[in-house]
């Protein structure tokens, strides 16, 4: 029987390593992979019939870390092993945390990461050396990690059409408010979504609230 994977990989270049590593061993077939965690969790939706998952840390619209615990929480059968080029101690901590049953740098060797893919399916915990020694630090002495603060910062007239967005004003309405034309009004709000980097008015104004940018 086939060991079925998933790989969550932003990199192309890097992706094409990992796949050619894979190649080697008839025995394990790579179903899909994709570029983001978000567009993961959709392909791993449609298709559930995973083993096992290697998965990238930073990504673009959802990074690996919030992938894995989205994947331990709907497909708790899944194993992850993370794949990534960053061994400090907070990512390790917080993936180990989400979920994730391994953790391998992207140096890793293909008997190495063939082996550990056969030992987390059974049960165990793959982990390069290093990171292995990281983690029992890190267990015996948990740290506190603080969560980053955003620092966005919009002008005055941003905040200002940001309020009147979330009272669900139009652009006319705006415009005809602040003196200024709709045009200057869709341009600003593009602005906005851009610093914020979001996709819509409602994203915007519920992350200018969670970051006190404007009140709820």
């Amino acid at each position: 029987m086939s060991i079925k994977i998933a790989i969550a990989e932003d990199n192309s270049f890097l992706l094409k390593a990992i796949v050619e590593k894979l190649a080697i061993y008839p025995d394990l077939e790579v179903k899909f992979y994709a570029l983001n965690g978000q567009d993961f969790l959709e392909k791993l939706q449609a298709d559930p019939n995973i083993h096992l998952i290697l998965m990238d840390i930073e990504m673009p619209k959802m990074n690996g870390i919030e992938t894995v615990a989205e994947v331990t929480k709907k497909y708790p059968q899944i194993k992850t092993i993370m794949l990534t080029v960053f061994d400090n101690d907070e990512h390790i901590f917080r993936a180990i945390q989400a979920g994730a049953n391994g953790y391998f740098l992207k140096e890793v060797s293909p008997p190495e990461l063939y082996q550990g893919i056969l030992d987390t399916l059974d049960g165990g915990a793959a982990m390069t050396p290093s990171i292995a020694l990281k983690t029992l630090k890190l267990l015996r002495n948990p740290p506190r990690f603080e969560e980053p603060k955003e620092e966005i910062k919009l002008t005055k007239r941003e905040i200002e059409i940001l309020e009147q967005t979330s009272k669900g004003l139009t652009y006319q309405q705006i415009s005809e408010n602040l003196f200024i034309s709709p045009k200057t009004v869709r341009k600003h709000t593009e602005n906005i979504y851009q610093k914020l980097q979001v996709h819509n008015k409602l994203e915007a104004v519920q992350k200018a609230v969670k970051n006190r940018i404007i009140e709820g």
